[in-house]
């Protein structure tokens, strides 16, 4: 496998990640956005808006396939574009991070060949399409000295950290994420597509193994499944309910929870928390037992609350709060889902009741 080094002035060869921490220190960070399409459009629009705040950031190249996306999308924002990565890394050293925004079938191939030039990356959720190449990418990280992070978006989503420190010990969950049908992300289940961002926020609450997994789901309007529901039972003896839709008629994101003495209702949508309490200080509620509290929630974009959090990471070399153990440990219940829901199917033969059959 060849082995990226570079040399400094004298000579001498170091391996690039370490390198790389002595090129960032407190200087501005070049970042790249690998794929333009939807999702990486949001993250070069961020990082040019950070730059042009004022952040020690700056924008300096994007990569896609599609040339003409790449060069519209670099003219818009001030970068250079490339229509791959090898290109990138050959003629343009200067990029010390990057965001991976391409297909989840090419998270490894991206991800990899960044961190093998000592790039740190942002890797949009799914990590991967399989656990073994998450264990790829958690390998190469390691041995390259790289810091990696996942997009687990709705962990930065306001809502969610206002809630962190009000949890306490979460024993039953009912999370609904319903969306209208869009042709994107149709190369994965809606497990995959929409589930996972519940599925890494509950599992980071509950901080639980997760004990048995039962799921149903069907496939509506593409070739994947794109209604699902779940019920997990943890270790703990938390339960959870996940419902996940991409073919709603309306736009629904919520999570609610009962622990001890409390209920708590998170909107991610509107970013809002409700915790209601038994016997603790509060407004009244329509049950005078209960007391009604809203923790404080700081309003910011979640994309740019991650982007912030990811460069603060390189920045200073410390653990990211999406890591690859993190995106790893969401895959691997998602990737379990998507083999119950499967055999499900089969189990009642839903492929001999499919419309149109």
């Amino acid at each position: 496998m060849r082995s990226f080094l570079f040399a400094n002035e004298a000579g001498t060869k170091h391996p690039a990640g370490q390198l790389r921490s002595d090129l960032i220190d407190n200087s501005r960070i070049n970042v790249a956005v690998i794929g333009v399409g939807a999702f990486g459009r949001n993250h070069a629009r961020v990082y040019h808006q950070l730059q042009q705040e004022g952040q020690p950031v700056r924008l300096a190249a994007v990569v896609d396939t599609d040339v003409g996306r790449a060069d519209a999308v670099a003219q818009a924002y001030g970068a250079r574009a490339f229509g791959s990565i090898s290109q990138m890394t050959t003629s343009f050293p200067e990029v010390q991070a990057a965001s991976v925004a391409v297909p989840t079938a090419e998270h490894r191939n991206a991800a990899r060949a960044l961190m093998d030039c000592g790039i740190d990356v942002l890797i949009e959720k799914p990590l991967a399409p399989s656990l073994a190449e998450a264990d790829e990418l958690i390998r190469v990280a390691r041995e390259r000295g790289c810091l990696a992070q996942v997009g687990h978006l709705e962990r930065f989503n306001p809502a969610v950290r206002a809630t962190e420190s009000v949890v306490t010990k979460p024993m039953f969950f009912e999370i609904h994420r319903l969306s209208v049908f869009t042709p994107r992300s149709l190369d994965v289940d809606v497990v995959l597509d929409l589930m996972i961002h519940d599925l890494d926020v509950v599992l980071a609450f509950v901080n639980s193994p997760v004990k048995e997994i039962r799921a149903v789901g069907l496939p509506i309007l593409s070739s994947k499944v794109d209604i699902a529901n779940v019920r997990m039972e943890f270790e703990s003896g938390c339960v959870a309910n996940f419902t996940a839709s991409r073919v709603s008629t309306e736009r629904v994101r919520k999570l609610r929870f009962f622990q001890p003495a409390q209920y708590i209702s998170v909107d991610y949508g509107r970013q809002d928390v409700l915790v209601f309490s038994v016997g603790q200080d509060g407004e009244p509620s329509a049950n005078p037992q209960i007391k009604v509290t809203k923790p404080q929630v700081v309003v910011e974009g979640p994309l740019r609350a991650e982007i912030l959090s990811f460069l603060e990471a390189v920045r200073s070399r410390s653990q990211p709060k999406v890591s690859l153990a993190d995106g790893r440990r969401a895959l691997a219940v998602a990737l379990e889902i998507v083999s119950t829901i499967a055999s499900h199917g089969e189990k009642v033969h839903l492929d001999r009741l499919r419309i149109g059959s």
